[in-house]
């Protein structure tokens, strides 16, 4: 009977333990129910360029690889020159390409020989021009210099700090606007933010896409026209309504 007893008593006290450790269920209020409200606002700040980004190249093919690395050579330092001329700084020309590779010439007839081969040399640089307004007269001088490559021409702002910060305000304002018009339609009150988000897509570049080619020659210089570029900030965010 004794250890009957002892056994039933150690089976009681961990049942307690147990039920000591479990969740309570007796007197325990529900989570409350939090309604929320979702927006969505979007800044947009007009900028107008104040520098540019532009790859500029001397493509040469000779029938020797070593005359071409030459005439390139040549080229390419006198285009570099007229780009310091124009008071482009050192740091910003920058070799971004540097390749030299066969052509094999075949057989006009069909006959799949091959009669020779050409090389080809291609030299190209980065170029930061921070004076847009030299551009085309820039633009007329690397061409007379040797460069027949001129493409990929960014426009950018390079400092778009108070850009992003105007742009941020006015997507939450607008945010919030939306959530008040949102509420007072569908009879409800905001209480708080719940959470906050943006997003910045940084200033949408312009880009010409294009090539120069042979010598100087034109009276006026190359036409470009940089427009504008917008800044755009989307914010999203979630109230707490009741």
């Amino acid at each position: 009977m004794r250890t009957k007893y002892f056994a039933f008593a150690i089976l009681a006290v961990l049942t307690l333990v147990l039920s000591a450790c479990g969740p309570t269920t007796v007197n325990q209020a529900a989570p409350e129910n939090v309604r929320t409200l979702d927006v969505s606002g979007v800044g947009v700040v007009y900028l107008t360029p104040d520098i540019v980004y532009i790859n500029i190249g001397v493509n040469t093919q000779r029938e020797n690889a070593s005359e071409a690395v030459t005439i390139n050579k040549e080229q390419t330092t006198a285009v570099i020159q007229a780009l310091k001329d124009f008071g482009v700084d050192e740091k910003d020309i920058r070799t971004t390409n540097f390749s030299i590779w066969s052509n094999p010439q075949y057989d006009p007839t069909g006959t799949g020989l091959i009669t020779g081969t050409t090389y080809t040399v291609d030299n190209t640089v980065y170029v930061t021009i921070r004076d847009i307004e030299k551009l085309g007269d820039l633009l007329d001088a690397a061409i007379a210099a040797g460069a027949n490559n001129i493409y990929s021409i960014q426009f950018d702002v390079e400092d778009k700090t108070a850009a992003n910060k105007e742009a941020r305000a006015k997507a939450v304002e607008e945010a919030k606007a939306q959530a008040q018009d949102l509420a007072d339609v569908a009879g409800l009150s905001l209480i708080q933010i719940q959470t906050i988000s943006y997003y910045e897509s940084g200033a949408s570049p312009y880009y010409y896409g294009g090539k120069g080619g042979g010598g100087g020659g034109a009276e006026a210089a190359v036409p470009i026209q940089p427009g504008q570029l917008a800044v755009t900030v989307t914010v999203n965010i979630t109230y707490a309504v009741k």
